[in-house]
């Protein structure tokens, strides 16, 4: 790995805990999954396109993410005049059970990061994430709304990016920081402590190769005594909390873990189409028809059927007029627009099928198979961040809207129970859980 990835490497980390963030439940007895860090994830592929673009190299962006559907009719003056949508009642309105509305810093003025609800009014936050300088876990009482220091997470040397994959189980939290010390290969460390408070031990140093093309790692899990993790290349591994060696989950060597104990396979645009219990052994395949690009969770895939066209590209040229080569290749004169035809979400068994908002935007986690997030256009052409439930068919206006500067805040969720965002200075806790 060459000093300008492990700088942008760095760089990104910092960028991404910068934003809110958020994970699953547990406590003692509870058990949890880790979250996916939409902002981390965000960052990585903003910096993908960075590299790109500084090496000159022209990349295809999957129709997953950048489906174009036809465009509302225009106005006198040219410009689109999309119709307002009917706005649903604010979250707190709609599930109040779930809503939980907290000062969006300590009562000291830090700064803190959601991470894992220990159980249900219990939230694990992270501090110091901005400076990246002394870097504690806190539990926090949302009835109370009195934090608690767990530990302080150990200082990094050398070239690392901050503790990152926070998750919980047995009573016991874990995470890991990648490390590169002059002179040694990169490593993801793995760290535990107790729920309760103590002092963080090491568990596994987990080898990495060039983490700008194979990834750092994702999925960490604690399960009985061991923790799990997969490698973002693919391939899952088990260490004991105790530590040791990882070594690797028997059926699983080129697998994603979904949620512990399935995991599966990313076959192109059908993510997760294929799970595997590696401890049961049971197979669950889901049916995907042509044409489709799903998502798929452990009882649902949501999907998008999409129609492509091929379409003539120009060439990119410099000043000069000269063609710009693309790598060892010149670049192709041909691309893949795709529009969406339906938007979908139904059993993996192709059962009880069903209509998805017509703005629902593919490719996110839904949250616990059944919560999505869905932007509306509000009066005056404004965004609107809403939360649709698959299930009973309810919406709810989560109240974000864009700032001064057009930037619209997104909230951080996963496949798990929480979400959360903050609004001017409160933090808003949602247990999705908690809507029957």
């Amino acid at each position: 790995m060459t000093d300008l990835e492990d700088k942008l490497s760095s760089v990104l980390s910092g960028a991404a805990h910068r934003a809110p963030q958020a994970p699953a439940g547990l406590v003692a007895t509870v058990k949890t999954r880790h979250r996916r860090r939409q902002a981390r994830a965000a960052a990585m592929r903003a910096a993908a396109a960075v590299v790109l673009v500084a090496g000159g190299v022209g990349a295809a962006v999957s129709a997953l993410d950048a489906s174009a559907e036809p465009n509302p009719a225009a106005s006198a003056t040219g410009k689109p005049k999309p119709p307002a949508d009917k706005i649903p009642p604010p979250i707190e309105k709609v599930w109040p059970q779930a809503v939980h509305k907290i000062p969006a810093k300590l009562p000291d003025g830090r700064a803190y990061y959601p991470q894992l609800l220990l159980d249900d009014r219990t939230l694990l936050v992270m501090t110091g994430v901005s400076d990246g300088k002394r870097q504690f876990l806190w539990s926090y009482d949302l009835g109370t709304g009195r934090p608690r220091q767990i530990a302080e997470i150990p200082p990094t040397k050398g070239s690392a990016i901050f503790a990152d994959g926070v998750a919980a189980g047995g009573g016991n939290i874990v995470w890991w920081a990648s490390y590169k010390e002059a002179g040694s290969p990169r490593v993801a460390r793995i760290w535990t402590v107790p729920a309760t408070g103590g002092r963080p031990r090491a568990v596994t140093d987990v080898p990495l190769g060039n983490v700008m093309k194979q990834g750092h790692i994702n999925g960490l899990t604690v399960t009985g005594s061991d923790v799990v993790f997969a490698y973002e290349k693919g391939g899952v591994y088990r260490v004991p909390l105790s530590g040791g060696s990882p070594q690797p989950v028997k059926g699983a060597e080129r697998h994603h873990i979904l949620q512990w104990p399935w995991v599966g396979i990313h076959r192109g645009k059908a993510i997760f189409r294929e799970l595997l219990n590696v401890e049961t052994g049971e197979r669950r395949d889901a049916v995907v028809k042509a044409d489709e690009e799903v998502r798929c969770g452990v009882d649902r895939c949501a999907g998008v059927t999409v129609r492509y066209k091929t379409v003539k590209v120009e060439r990119p040229r410099d000043r000069s007029g000269k063609e710009i080569k693309c790598g060892d290749r010149r670049c192709p004169d041909t691309t893949r627009n795709g529009t969406i035809l339906s938007r979908f979400i139904r059993d993996r068994d192709g059962s009880h099928e069903r209509e998805l908002p017509s703005t629902f935007r593919p490719g996110d986690d839904a949250g616990l198979d059944r919560f999505f997030k869905v932007m509306l256009r509000g009066p005056g052409n404004q965004d609107v961040q809403t939360l649709y439930d698959a299930d009973t068919g309810r919406s709810a206006d989560l109240g974000i809207r864009p700032n001064a500067k057009g930037g619209m805040a997104t909230p951080d969720s996963g496949l798990d129970r929480l979400m959360t965002y903050s609004i001017k200075n409160e933090m808003y806790v949602v247990d999705l859980a908690a809507i029957k």
